[in-house]
């Protein structure tokens, strides 16, 4: 017994030693398979292929790795639009890539200026004497502003085009809260701030249609110019207001109508497609696919453009990048968490940095986020450190909030900006428990004992402490904008109210400086700091681009990313519109129910595509208020 005890206990040690064994040789794998990067070396001579299948954004959000394991799925693929404009232009300097193949099929959009920075690409690809050749089953209207710039426009046979221009309709919760006795408990500062308007009304009220209409007219006259004069023979009137006409006039075929307008050159499959490009640069000597080229595809090119980017002398320009809803936690990237935005500008400051250029691209978010990010970009300006500001799609509300401390603020004609204005909702439960005989009672110290109460009602001492206390961030929000654009808070307040602003009434109103992109942004900030040109670097604070989700999404889903299911067709751009929509809905639902504080936030930028992943960042700012919003959800 005693031998066959001993045998046992060695069998024993074995089998844990091999599992141990096992166990090492997974995480070990895991870990190389999390670290890999694409492979430089994978760069061939042809034609370079940007399959863009996602949205574009101002910065990737990470993908969770073990979330994405448990759940055996990947998020829709995001693409830094400065990634994007990188490769374009590195290719169109380098010998080894003749052609552009822009696959747009699962290309999901952006926002306006993103659109704009990169069909700027194309024209500089193709002002290199390099022709661009796009294909999609079906082009929506960012698809249609890029595949403008491009030499041959294809689409399937069995696809065609649709431009619907920017706007649409919101939900407006009004009646249905009236309805079932829930009352919205709303404080608000400025005319214009319609971000409250869906819990008390039934429609827009005339001054936000007002606002939205003269935003969207903008918006839609830059798109059209945009695509108009790259594209001349574009009849975008024929598409969007003669639609019965037009598809009866090409037998009902959409692809034959999208040639008939203009908005195409060939039809043809993406085999027919591969075929065209084929003839420019050779085949694909490692694939026997039909339709296949000599090419190179986008990750491992990044990489190797990634590699070249000249790190200049010893000036060092450091770029903030803030996107997304504004929140007080660690929140992103991809969104803009106050707490960790505020921890690498403060980490920055011991790096002695000779510019520092904060990007935003923000609808807004907590007032106590805002402020936090504001006075961590101060700490710069108290050191010395020429600030410039660079907006993108929006910096609106919170977005404008942080802008502040710049000494220039750079923006594009698309740039929705201004909102200067705040608001709180709440909900609360009284009038809906009463008709269920459900009451409540109890004794007060004092006015604001117990709130604010959900069940039994907010009392007129919590209603005017809490308007107070709006207002006083509406002051402090004009006191900031005051001070930055060396004008009167009177001004102020009538810049303000709520109201949104396009890049080029902002521009004459004052609010921004001057038109820009990024660079441009840099190129003052290295002025500004009496930096050569070349002699400097520019480094992202805290930039780290996640090198595992490509390889997440072959490991996990066969090489195939969520957008690539499903169909493409025409009526598939209807479909995500309505999905996009119904996550809108339930975004604002929750948005309700959150009692998040005090919010300086802009609504319409809602309405117009940003190509953002949407967030729900969680939690009250940590000062008083919040905490007394929160109360009621404790």
């Amino acid at each position: 017994m005693a031998f066959a005890g001993k045998v046992w206990r060695l069998l024993v040690g074995v089998k844990d030693a091999l599992a141990l064994i096992f166990l090492l040789l997974f995480f070990v794998a895991l870990f190389a398979i999390l670290s890999a990067r694409p492979n430089p070396g994978m760069v061939r001579e042809g034609a370079l292929l940007l399959d863009i299948d996602g949205s574009v954004v101002e910065e990737v959000s990470p993908i969770d790795p073990i979330q994405a394991l448990l759940s055996q799925s990947i998020p829709i693929r995001e693409y830094a639009a400065r990634d994007l404009v990188l490769a374009i232009d590195e290719a169109a300097g380098d010998e080894r890539v003749e052609v552009l193949a822009l696959d747009l099929t699962g290309f999901l959009g952006g926002g306006a200026v993103h659109m704009s920075e990169i069909s700027g690409a194309l024209d500089r690809f193709r002002a290199a004497g390099k022709p661009v050749y796009a294909y999609a089953y079906a082009y929506g209207d960012d698809a249609v502003l890029l595949a403008a710039h491009a030499d041959e426009i294809w689409v399937d046979p069995m696809g065609g085009v649709v431009i619907m221009g920017p706007g649409g309709e919101s939900p407006y919760f009004g009646q249905a809260l009236e309805r079932f006795n829930v009352t919205a408990n709303v404080f608000r500062v400025g005319a214009y701030k319609s971000a409250v308007e869906p819990w008390t009304q039934a429609g827009m009220s005339p001054e936000a249609r007002e606002n939205l209409t003269q935003l969207l007219a903008t918006l839609w006259q830059e798109w059209r110019a945009n695509v108009t004069t790259a594209r001349p023979q574009a009849d975008i009137e024929l598409v969007t207001e003669n639609v019965a006409e037009w598809m009866a006039a090409s037998n009902n075929d959409p692809a034959q109508a999208a040639l008939a307008a203009g908005l195409a050159d060939r039809i043809g499959t993406r085999v027919e497609w591969g075929e065209r490009i084929a003839n420019e640069v050779g085949e694909d000597e490692w694939s026997d696919e039909p339709g296949s080229f000599a090419a190179t595809q986008y990750d491992p090119w990044l990489a190797e453009a990634r590699g070249k980017v000249d790190t200049g002398g010893d000036g060092r320009i450091g770029v903030i990048t803030v996107a997304g809803e504004i929140s007080d936690g660690e929140a992103g990237p991809g969104s803009a968490g106050a707490t960790r935005i505020a921890r690498l500008l403060d980490n920055a400051l011991d790096d002695d940095l000779d510019a520092l250029v904060v990007r935003v691209n923000s609808p807004g978010g907590t007032v106590t986020g805002s402020e936090t990010i504001r006075r961590a970009i101060m700490r710069h300006r108290q050191a010395g450190t020429p600030v410039a500001v660079s907006m993108g799609n929006y910096a609106a509300s919170g977005g404008y909030w942080i802008a502040t401390p710049a000494e220039r603020i750079f923006a594009e004609p698309e740039t929705l900006t201004g909102s200067i204005g705040v608001f709180l909702v709440i909900p609360s439960f009284e009038g809906v428990l009463a008709e269920y005989g459900v009451t409540t009672d109890g004794v007060r110290t004092t006015g604001l004992s117990g709130q604010p109460d959900i069940l039994a009602g907010f009392t007129p001492e919590a209603n005017a402490l809490l308007q107070a206390s709006t207002e006083s961030y509406y002051a402090r929000f004009l006191a900031l904008v005051a001070e930055a654009r060396g004008i009167t808070p009177e001004r102020a307040d009538e810049l303000g109210q709520g109201r949104v602003w396009d890049g080029g009434a902002a521009r004459q109103l004052g609010l921004v400086d001057q038109f820009g992109d990024l660079d441009a942004a840099i190129a003052w900030a290295a002025g500004r700091a009496n930096l050569d040109e070349g002699a400097y670097e520019v480094r992202y604070l805290g930039d780290s681009t996640p090198t595992y989700d490509t390889l997440l999404a072959q490991l996990l889903l066969g090489g195939n990313d969520a957008s690539q299911e499903g169909s493409r067709d025409l009526a598939s751009i209807f479909a995500r519109r309505e999905t996009a929509q119904l996550g809108q809905v339930m975004q604002s639902i929750d948005s309700f129910m959150a009692a998040e504080g005090v919010q300086a936030r802009c609504l319409e930028c809602a309405a117009v595509p940003s190509g953002a992943r949407p967030i729900n960042p969680k939690g009250s700012g940590p000062t008083w208020l919040g905490m007394l919003a929160k109360l009621a959800f404790d």
